[in-house]
């Protein structure tokens, strides 16, 4: 879950997400409702002050994917955001809805390097790094398109190495035009501070255990009495 509060991400950029509307007041009132209800059926939740969902998620998957037990496991982020592509490895996948649940794809590296059109999940922070988020207000470099940005990593692979590339040279004729080289140097600030806004944070100071998520058991009766109370009275003969 989101906990209210700046990120470490506003802290870095007060614009960001500024553009979006505030959240609907009866959805904030639903969701202490919800944790509720998870915790009641031994649901592990996760929450971080200066963090947001998504950060928590790549926790998770990442902490998943280097656990003892990991060898056969499949991890596979359930999301409506596709943020969350750049987390995608041999290991995890994410379960996209599209237009609701009628409308979903399970996207692995392969799918995202069809839609993509040949750049990797790892390359997608550097990809949003160019061409920025209007979603969350973030910049990127201006002038820069969807069309340039995957050209420009198809040819240099990362953000790095095309600033590299262009620091090496004073002449980068017939490899990046003049224009765009323009743009890149003089938005290189932006650059780097749209990747740092658009990366996943998966290094986080909270107390976990992925063994913790293993769901065994419950409290059938504090379940019962959780439904009960929010009058999902249909639900309490299907508990298993």
């Amino acid at each position: 879950f989101d906990v209210k509060g700046q990120t470490f991400r506003h802290i870095k950029y007060a614009k960001y997400k500024g553009k979006r509307p505030p959240t609907d007041e009866n959805l904030i009132q639903q969701i202490p409702k919800v944790k509720e209800i998870l915790t009641a059926f031994g649901i592990k939740i996760l929450e971080k002050q200066g963090f947001e969902a998504d950060d928590l998620i790549g926790f998770a998957a990442k902490s998943a994917s280097s656990s003892g037990s990991s060898q056969d496991l499949e991890i596979i982020i359930i999301t409506g955001d596709l943020d969350t592509l750049q987390l995608i490895n041999n290991k995890v996948k994410v379960y996209a809805l599209r237009k609701g649940v009628k409308d979903i794809v399970l996207y692995d590296e392969n799918l995202v390097k069809e839609k993509y059109l040949g750049l990797k999940p790892s390359q997608l922070v550097d990809f949003k790094a160019l061409r920025g988020d209007p979603s969350d207000n973030i910049i990127g470099v201006s002038g820069i398109g969807e069309k340039t940005a995957i050209e420009l990593l198809n040819k240099f692979e990362s953000l790095d190495n095309l600033y590299r590339k262009i620091e090496e040279s004073s002449d980068n004729t017939g490899i990046i035009s003049p224009k765009i080289k323009k743009m890149l140097i003089d938005q290189k600030e932006q650059a780097y501070l749209s990747k740092l806004l658009v990366k996943i944070e998966t290094d986080i100071p909270v107390d976990f255990n992925f063994e913790d998520c293993h769901w065994r058991d419950y409290d059938k009766e504090k379940a019962k009495r959780v439904l009960k109370n929010y009058e999902f009275n249909s639900l309490i003969d299907k508990l298993p």
